[in-house]
């Protein structure tokens, strides 16, 4: 159940209230995410989500948010968790129309993290086709693998204030120490080169299918991302106008 409106303080309720009346004059939108990481994705998702009053639909987020709160979809989930096994494309096409109830998603949703195969996208469809709906656009974080192995590999992380720097692009004063406290920096266990290499791997088998089954329908939109964001942002808001 929603909290207590009695409880919540009046500015709060006043901004959600002009929040949904702006919104209200918006177009509906159902939009796809696809991505390397590193490309940029999570720079995008929340501007994108503010300007058309969209939800950011996370499968992983979402998946982990259903078991926490026991619905029945997430109830399954977690016993195919614990027994090690992977969630079925239905469960989590279930989780996402679920989501999709939500007031939040009145205007239409981000969906990021799936569909990662041709199946699941099928599927999307499926579901989507039964409330009358379908997808507007997908929207892909083009880039070169060379250029993501640079932003990614170079970066490097204080771990007890989560300052992050980078090699090329935002180094620190002395190479390998935190600007503020003088220890070391580290890098995260996901940012080596090997690791990189293997997850643009299996993230291309995987979406390049995806990319195609939704290319043949006029869907996609090639976002050169390897420019600045705020190029990026200027690329994704004529995409979707």
């Amino acid at each position: 159940m929603a909290a207590n409106l009695e409880d919540v303080p009046s500015l709060d309720l006043m901004h959600e209230l002009l929040r949904r009346m702006k919104c209200s004059s918006k177009p509906d939108k159902r939009l796809i995410v696809i991505g390397p990481p590193g490309s940029g994705k999570g720079t995008q998702s929340p501007i994108i989500k503010d300007e058309y009053c969209l939800c950011h639909l996370a499968t992983g987020d979402m998946l982990r948010a259903a078991v926490a709160a026991k619905t029945p979809l997430g109830i399954k989930a977690k016993e195919a968790m614990d027994k090690g096994e992977l969630v079925s494309d239905d469960m989590v096409v279930g989780i996402i129309d679920e989501a999709m109830k939500k007031p939040s998603c009145q205007k239409g949703f981000i969906l990021d993290g799936f569909p990662r195969t041709v199946t699941q996208a099928q599927k999307l469809d499926e579901m989507l086709a039964k409330q009358g709906a379908n997808v507007d656009k997908v929207l892909n974080f083009a880039i070169d693998d060379a250029i993501l192995e640079e932003r990614i590999t170079g970066r490097w992380i204080h771990s007890a204030s989560g300052r992050t720097y980078h090699s090329k692009f935002a180094p620190p004063k002395s190479p390998g120490v935190d600007d503020v406290t003088g220890e070391p920096l580290i890098q995260r266990r996901d940012d080596t080169a090997e690791i990189l290499k293997s997850r643009l791997e299996a993230f291309h088998r995987q979406t390049e299918p995806v990319i195609e089954y939704y290319s043949k329908r006029g869907l996609v939109v090639n976002l050169p991302a390897e420019k600045p964001p705020k190029e990026v942002t200027a690329e994704v808001l004529k995409a979707l106008s």
